[in-house]
């Protein structure tokens, strides 16, 4: 177990001195780290090295053995050679390094120059056909320090040109032959993808941008979703609207029939029962409401009921042919309660 461990380690560190070893090349890409070689060896660790930006305000200084002065992102080794962790496009531009011994002699000066670049973007290749003509146009995100380099079967027929259209004949495209794009810089560089006719696309069959209804297909997707969304909040509203109206439609008629439910048990309990059909089948007539009775003060009804005096007899008359008309009896449905039934006259 011990071995493999120590096998582990040895390859790491391996691994770790290959990368410092790296050396700045004069073209850099953009996030790679190297260094930078002193030319003078520097045997006594006392000597007094120096490296400046020239174009920049980089500034690291090593004095009596260690760094008295440095600049984020940059390191010094004991050989004095300087080492940029990850270059960036401000490294760019020359770099003086001077070197003085302990008696402040100047030993050696120089400059080194490195220039950095930024990765080279992804292209593609278009080719519109029109009128007999062929239009190949290489699209590409711009940036500083690229050029543009056109290809006929691997053959380059165009080279470190800042022209990103190509114009053929229909003749020449008759021969069907691929043609391609590449975009770089001196650091990197990237291809695009072949075409031979008009037929050809892009990438993935795509010729450009693409579109829906005569727009950005993107736009209008984010456009129709949008307008799904508030159309289903609209119906969403709607069906809620239209189920509380309904529910308080229902709880309308329920207190609707409660009400009349109740109204009709109040008058049977204040009426009397009575058939509703005589014994011939025939609706019963409505009952006559009474009157309410006057209330009596509670001293009266105490009192006894005085003797009612019988009316006087007429007085006789002579004429016996036209005898006076008897009272008629009063009809018993009419008559009041706190009254005394009819007597006939004696």
């Amino acid at each position: 177990m011990s071995c493999k461990y120590s096998l582990l380690f040895l390859f790491l560190c391996g691994f770790a001195a290959l990368t410092v070893a790296e050396i700045c090349k004069t073209d850099l890409l953009e996030g790679m780290s190297c260094t930078i070689k002193l030319p003078t060896k520097n045997a006594d660790k006392s000597n007094d090295i120096t490296w400046t930006h020239l174009s920049g305000d980089a500034l690291i200084q090593w004095k009596n053995g260690k760094i008295k002065k440095s600049t984020p992102g940059l390191t010094m080794k004991d050989d004095g050679s300087l080492t940029f962790e990850s270059v960036s496009l401000k490294n760019t531009g020359k770099y003086r390094y001077t070197v003085y011994n302990s008696d402040g002699t100047e030993i050696d000066a120089g400059v080194e120059e490195i220039r950095v670049y930024a990765k080279a973007p992804k292209t593609t290749l278009k080719i519109d056909c029109k009128d007999g003509k062929v239009t190949l146009t290489c699209n590409f995100e711009v940036h500083p320090n690229l050029t543009v380099s056109w290809y006929k079967e691997k053959e380059n027929i165009k080279q470190n040109e800042n022209n990103q259209i190509l114009l053929l004949t229909s003749d020449q495209l008759k021969e069907k032959k691929p043609y391609s794009c590449s975009v770089g810089n001196p650091a990197s560089t990237e291809q695009s993808n072949s075409v031979t006719s008009c037929s050809d696309t892009g990438p993935g069959g795509d010729s450009g941008p693409r579109k829906l209804f005569g727009f950005d297909f993107w736009i209008m997707v984010s456009i129709l979703a949008g307008g799904g969304s508030l159309l289903l909040l609209l119906i969403c509203v709607l069906v809620i609207c239209a189920c509380r109206s309904c529910k308080t439609q229902r709880q309308h008629e329920q207190d609707e029939d409660e009400l009349r439910l109740r109204i009709f048990q109040d008058e049977g309990q204040n009426g009397t029962a009575r058939s509703k059909h005589t014994a011939r089948g025939q609706p019963a007539p409505p009952i006559p409401q009474e009157e309410p009775s006057p209330q009596i003060p509670a001293q009266t009804q105490t009192q006894p009921k005085a003797q009612t005096r019988g009316r006087p007899p007429p007085p006789p008359e002579d004429d016996d042919e036209n005898p006076p008309p008897l009272p008629r009896p009063r009809n018993k449905q009419h008559r009041k309660r706190h009254e005394e039934p009819y007597r006939p006259m004696e």
